[in-house]
């Protein structure tokens, strides 16, 4: 899987949109006008939305890169094995997941161990080829002249329900 690095701003209007793209002209409705706006307030934006829940059925890439301005962020096809390699996923809502993990871990921990499991060989060969892109993107990252690999924090909010030890422990804390 090959996607550029490439995260410097381009000259001129940004983009609108993180894949190519150009100007149509429609004739609609004012009623799909209108229903178009009330899924965004940019009508392009709103069929954007539209397009790929429809297109939500079509096979993705294992791991991609989703970009916004200058940053971007690796997601993922949900893995319980990806998981057990020191991640924690954050579910989206088109049915993929961004990688997050605790202080413990890092990008180069990371790479290392999921190049590692890989080489073990006991994977099946849909997570090989997962494990194998998110290595490959982050390796891309690493080496890239044109790219600086950050790690930031991440708000998840995480049920407790089914672990009374957690609750108990949350209420001492309030009483003190």
């Amino acid at each position: 899987m090959k996607k550029s690095l490439e995260l410097r701003p381009r000259r001129g209007r940004p983009r609108k949109f993180n894949t190519p793209s150009r100007a149509i002209t429609l004739t609609l409705p004012e009623d799909v006008i209108a229903a178009l706006h009330g899924i965004h307030p940019d009508v392009s934006r709103a069929v954007v939305r539209i397009a790929q829940r429809e297109g939500a059925t079509r096979p993705r890439p294992l791991a991609e890169l989703s970009t916004f301005g200058r940053r971007a962020v690796i997601l993922v096809s949900p893995s319980p094995v990806l998981e057990s390699a020191g991640v924690m996923l954050v579910p989206l809502a088109d049915g993929r997941a961004l990688i997050s993990f605790d202080e413990s871990m890092n990008t180069t921990k990371l790479e290392l161990a999921l190049r590692d499991t890989i080489d073990e060989g006991r994977l099946a060969p849909e997570d090989q080829r997962l494990f194998q892109a998110v290595a490959d993107l982050l390796k891309g990252a690493r080496l890239s002249k044109s790219v600086e690999l950050h790690q930031r924090q991440i708000v998840v909010l995480e049920s407790v329900k089914g672990r009374p030890s957690a609750r108990r422990s949350s209420k001492s804390r309030h009483k003190r």
